[in-house]
């Protein structure tokens, strides 16, 4: 039992320091290197931890966590006020609806999904991972977080994904910008070929967002000219959802 425990109690400081290196590790439990680095390379076997990307030292925490996340999520109130206003929506447009919520600055997980009927349709796994200036869920809650939160964000470098996608710090503020005026995002092909979103953020008391709707479609079903009224659907279930939620 002293293995597991000092095995959560290493994934639990990855999580909160990540990305850690080991040697950060072995200071803040006066552990052996050695028994660290075994640790860190049993939950990367496991699929807990990840080394990262830019630096492959440093440990963060791995896709199977954030898989796990959306089972503990179901008993919130979130996720029991979300359902019902996704599936009126998801009847209303007749596509795909996400719910997603922000892992920090590190990405969007999807937590929900309502299918639609069409034969040929988005598919997003619950659990699934997606950056946050490249997807409309993504910068839907970008838009909505302290100035300071996101010039944090964007001094870590913004990935290309796609053609389109927004890699000038400029370029993101000015969408952001208009996010926050029109009340939704939108995704035309910037993250995934062929993939569009419509999103919107669901908020918190105090204005923080603490999930994001969305409307997800293939390109071949984009209507440019039916934008505004997805927008008004998704920015209303996604009101609906911070309303019931508080209670109202």
């Amino acid at each position: 039992m002293k293995s597991v425990t000092r095995s959560l109690r290493i994934l639990e400081a990855v999580a909160q320091h990540q990305p850690v290196t080991v040697g950060e590790l072995t200071k803040l439990f006066g552990l052996p290197k050695s028994t660290v680095q075994r640790t860190l390379v049993t939950l990367a076997e496991a699929g807990w931890l990840r080394a990262n990307r830019k630096d492959t030292t440093r440990w963060e925490i791995g896709a199977r966590v954030l898989a796990v996340r959306p089972a503990a999520l179901q008993g919130s109130s979130l996720f029991a006020a979300a359902r019902e206003p996704m599936v009126r929506l998801r009847d209303t447009v007749n596509e795909t609806i996400h719910l997603s919520v922000p892992d920090a600055l590190q990405c969007m997980v999807v937590v929900d999904r309502v299918d639609c009927t069409h034969a040929v349709r988005t598919f997003h796994t619950v659990g699934d991972t997606s950056p946050l200036h490249a997807t409309a869920t993504g910068r839907a809650v970008l838009a909505h977080l302290p100035k300071q939160d996101v010039e944090e964000f964007i001094a870590q470098g913004l990935e290309r994904y796609s053609d389109t996608t927004p890699t000038d710090p400029d370029e993101l503020r000015a969408e952001l910008d208009r996010i926050r005026i029109d009340g939704y995002a939108v995704n035309r092909n910037q993250y995934r070929p062929d993939v569009c979103a419509i999103a919107a953020p669901v908020l918190d008391e105090e204005g923080t967002p603490l999930a994001t709707v969305a409307i997800s479609m293939p390109d071949s079903r984009y209507d440019a000219d039916r934008l505004p009224e997805w927008g008004r659907l998704v920015a209303d279930a996604a009101a609906e959802i911070t309303g019931r939620r508080m209670g109202a």
